[in-house]
């Protein structure tokens, strides 16, 4: 396997933990009344490349399952990536 698959791959699990991690993190505050994550830094995470576990991890523990832009904006960023990463490949920028 060429090295830029194995760095993609290790980016790709290491940002789906943080994201995982972030998001329990903040659910378990908002239930003791902590400090929480800001929105925009759990929404740049998913942008990293974080989203599936993030929405996964979200559905799980029923956090944040009420806002919209989470249950339909992480999805649409996955689909965005996904589709970003296709036209990439296409395009010859990175090899399918």
């Amino acid at each position: 396997m060429p090295d830029g698959y194995v760095v993609a791959a290790v980016y790709l699990v290491l940002i789906n933990i943080v994201a995982a991690c972030l998001t329990v993190w903040d659910k378990r505050r908002a239930q003791k009344n902590g400090w929480r994550v800001r929105e925009r830094t759990l929404l740049l995470v998913a942008i990293l490349g974080g989203s599936p576990a993030m929405y996964g991890v979200m559905k799980k523990i029923r956090h944040k399952t009420k806002h919209k832009k989470f249950m339909i904006g992480l999805p649409v960023i996955f689909f965005l990536q996904v589709a970003l990463g296709v036209w990439a490949g296409l395009m010859g920028f990175w090899p399918l």
